[in-house]
C-alpha cells in the first residue's frame, strides 16, 4: 500500500449514478462537514490496491484538499419550500460562508492539527463554541458543527470495512471524539472512496448509537476548466418534529469569480 504524490495531471474516471466523469487527482480540497462535498471530485488520495490503509492517512489526504484552492461556488439550501442562497468563498487556509437576508457570514480556518469556525460581524469573528454546535444554520439541517470539519482531525480513528455506494469502491472510517464534550455527536461515520478521497457519504451518531443525521452525495455537475463539482447533496435528520426531519438539499448553481477576501478577525 502506498499513498502517490499528488499531481494536477494525474486523473481518475469514476462512475456516478447513470453517467461517468474524470477528475483530477491533486492537492486541493473540499470543503465542510457538508461542504467538504462541495468539491468532492478534486481528491488528493489515490489508493492502489486493496489492502486497507491506516485511517489516519486517509483523514489526513481529506484534509489536504481543504487548503489549497482558490475559489468562490454559488449555492442555494433548499427545504420546506424555502430556498436560501449562499456563496461559498475559499482561499488559502480557510473558507467563507455568505448568507443574506438577513446576512450571516462564517468562515472555517484549517489549521494543521485543528480547524477553527467563527461567526463575523462587523469585520470581528467571534469562536463558535462546542455549546452552539447543535444550532441549525438558517433552520435547515445542517448545524454549526456540521460547518467546522473539526471530525477530521479526530484521533480516534479506524477503519471499519468497505462497501460500494453509487458504483464507487468505498473506505468506511468510523471516527470519535477525543471526548464526549467536544461534540454532539458520539461518533461519524465516513465513506470515502478508494479511488480519490472523495467523502462519498457520512452518518452522525448520538450517545445511544443511532443515527441522528446523514449527508449523501446524489450528484456532480462540470463547469468551467472541465471542474467537475458537486451539484446536488441531501442532508437528513433524523430527530425532533416532522418539520426538523425534511431533508435539506445543498446545490451548487456554479462558479463565481475567485473573491480575494483575507479571513476576518486574527488567526
Amino acid at each position: 500500500m502506498s499513498i502517490s504524490a499528488p499531481t494536477a495531471n494525474h486523473l481518475a474516471e469514476s462512475p456516478f449514478g447513470s453517467w461517468r466523469f474524470r477528475f483530477p487527482v491533486s492537492a486541493v480540497r473540499f470543503s465542510v462537514f457538508l461542504l467538504c462535498f462541495l468539491c468532492f471530485l478534486k481528491a488528493g488520495f489515490l489508493c492502489r490496491g486493496e489492502d486497507a490503509p491506516n485511517a489516519r492517512q486517509i483523514l489526513n489526504a481529506v484534509r489536504l484538499n481543504q487548503s489549497a484552492q482558490n475559489r468562490t461556488l454559488r449555492g442555494s439550501l433548499r427545504t420546506g419550500g424555502r430556498t436560501i442562497p449562499f456563496l461559498l468563498v475559499s482561499s488559502a487556509g480557510f473558507i467563507r460562508y455568505e448568507f443574506t437576508d438577513p446576512p450571516l457570514t462564517l468562515q472555517l480556518r484549517l489549521g494543521a492539527k485543528d480547524s477553527r469556525l467563527e461567526e463575523v460581524t462587523k469585520g470581528s469573528a467571534e469562536k463558535v463554541t462546542p455549546a452552539r454546535y447543535n444550532t441549525r444554520v438558517r433552520d435547515t439541517g445542517i448545524t454549526y458543527e456540521d460547518l467546522s470539519l473539526h471530525f477530521l482531525y479526530w484521533q480516534k480513528a479506524a477503519v471499519e470495512g468497505e462497501q460500494t455506494l453509487v458504483l464507487q469502491k468505498c473506505w468506511i472510517v468510523r471516527v470519535e471524539p477525543d471526548s464526549p464534550g467536544d461534540s454532539q455527536y458520539s461518533k461519524v461515520q465516513l465513506w470515502i472512496s478508494k479511488n480519490g478521497s472523495a467523502l462519498m457519504q457520512a452518518e452522525a451518531y448520538d450517545s445511544n448509537g443511532k443515527v441522528i443525521r446523514r449527508f449523501k452525495v446524489i450528484s456532480g455537475q462540470k463547469v468551467d476548466e472541465g471542474l467537475w463539482i458537486l451539484k446536488e447533496m441531501r442532508i437528513e435528520s433524523m430527530t425532533g418534529s416532522p418539520a426538523d426531519r425534511a431533508p435539506t438539499y445543498l446545490e451548487i448553481d456554479g462558479l463565481e469569480k475567485p473573491k480575494q477576501i483575507p479571513p476576518a478577525g486574527k488567526p
